[in-house]
């Protein structure tokens, strides 16, 4: 059987029951297990984890979308991610022998039915990307919703699927297929964003930093500190330590050190085990946080329903 993971994004940190919902209606669909789900107030953003049968994960992405749609409201939402959307990123992954070009078909049908469900524009990036303008998930986040909205209004982008407008409350959403990525946290010993922008502005592949690597500063107000918050597209070429290495070095020269790193969602064994999550000060980690885990689980024990909320 075809194994896909689905890592959905959804514009809501500030509400633990609404995320629980959200990943309640995940792990409602048959066959599907949702293996981790988190959120963070300052990013106002969750991510739910869940994998299974292609068609049951196609299936618990409509079910968990579409919960999102009923409670979200992006009317005088505010964070400090950047989004498009209510369900702002869907991107479905091959896992266990799968191929790209499953991910690929499932990830198109998800955003026609989607768009078709609900009304809302589509764009799809990655893999599944229709217009190689668009293949990068950023260049569709450029300028986030109201920039967005511009490049719609001016004729100047048409979605995928689904209307040329978005609707305020919804917004629009992009869908994908892709390798599995790391998306990973460092806390600064600092208050001072400026400082957690220009390393993001370093590390990141578009400012000649390292491969793979998309990085933004933010400023984690609850906590009063900063953070450098990144995606690695390609652990085999960039490491979470040697991520964690070059922001250990830039902030060093600023006199900073290193208070923790955090992981959002899963990583493959691959990519991480304990003797990594503790040379990064890597926190909360457990076997749970490995992929293949729960892959072997599904074989041996069979699906999770959903695991305890957990906050980022």
């Amino acid at each position: 059987m075809t194994i896909l993971e689905c890592v959905p994004n959804f514009s809501e940190g500030r509400s633990p029951e609404k995320v629980r919902e959200i990943a309640e209606a995940a792990a409602g669909v048959p066959g599907v297990s949702v293996l981790d789900y988190s959120w963070d107030a300052d990013h106002n953003r969750s991510v739910v984890t869940f994998l299974g049968g292609a068609e049951g994960v196609y299936h618990a992405a409509l079910a968990a979308g579409g919960k999102a749609l009923e409670i979200i409201d992006l009317r005088g939402h505010d964070g400090a991610h950047p989004r498009i959307g209510a369900v702002d990123v869907v991107p479905f992954i091959p896992l266990a022998g799968a191929q790209m070009t499953e991910a690929v078909y499932w990830a198109r049908r998800f955003g026609h039915a989607f768009a078709e469900r609900h009304g809302i524009p589509v764009f799809f990036y990655g893999e599944a990307a229709v217009d190689p303008v668009r293949r990068q998930l950023p260049d569709i986040r450029r300028g986030g919703l109201a920039g967005l909205i511009d490049r719609l209004c001016n004729g100047d982008w048409h979605p995928d699927a689904g209307p040329s407008t978005c609707p305020e409350r919804a917004g629009a959403v992009a869908v994908g297929a892709r390798m599995p990525l790391i998306a990973y946290n460092i806390n600064l010993k600092t208050a001072d964003i400026s400082l957690a922008k220009h390393i993001a502005g370093r590390i990141r592949e578009a400012g000649g930093g390292l491969p793979g690597v998309r990085a933004i500063g933010v400023f984690l107000a609850s906590r009063k500190l900063a953070q450098v918050s990144m995606n690695l597209t390609d652990f085999r070429v960039t490491s979470l330590r040697d991520a964690f290495a070059f922001v250990s070095r830039e902030a060093a020269g600023a006199g900073v050190e290193i208070l923790e790193s955090e992981l959002i969602g899963l990583a493959p064994r691959a990519a991480l085990n304990a003797e990594t999550a503790a040379a990064i000060l890597l926190k909360d980690f457990s076997p749970a946080k490995i992929i293949e885990t729960h892959l072997g689980e599904r074989k041996h024990r069979g699906p999770a329903r959903i695991h305890p909320e957990a906050p980022r």
